[in-house]
């Protein structure tokens, strides 16, 4: 089943809405590891944190590779692209908000 760029980045999003997910994105940047190794630092079982893999693989950012009887986690930050794009869109308001609100305090201050 082919899915829509909307659904992908619905679960782009929803993988991403999780605090340890993003931790253990975080955690992955740069380096390889093992699902022990990315299960030591949290309070929680190993198949806890396999779901949270599970969630993060189905959102594709994340690829396992099967070496011996381990799996290595890599990150895809690749898929994060599309994410970034939309968020993009909504920067320029950001800016134009964040940008008055610099007018109006350096006013108060010259007062």
């Amino acid at each position: 089943m082919v899915k829509s760029s909307a659904a992908k980045l619905d679960i782009v999003f929803h993988a991403l809405s999780d605090s340890t997910r993003r931790a253990i994105l975080r955690d992955i940047v740069g380096k390889q590891k093992t699902v022990g190794e990315i299960a030591r630092p949290y309070q929680m079982s190993l198949a806890a944190v396999s779901k949270h893999l599970n969630v993060l693989e189905s959102a594709d950012l994340i690829t396992r590779e099967k070496r011996g009887s381990f799996q290595v986690i890599h990150l895809n930050a690749h898929a994060m692209k599309k994410a970034e794009h939309w968020l993009r869109f909504y920067e320029n308001f950001w800016d134009d908000k964040l940008n008055t609100l610099q007018t109006l305090l350096e006013g108060k201050e010259n007062e």
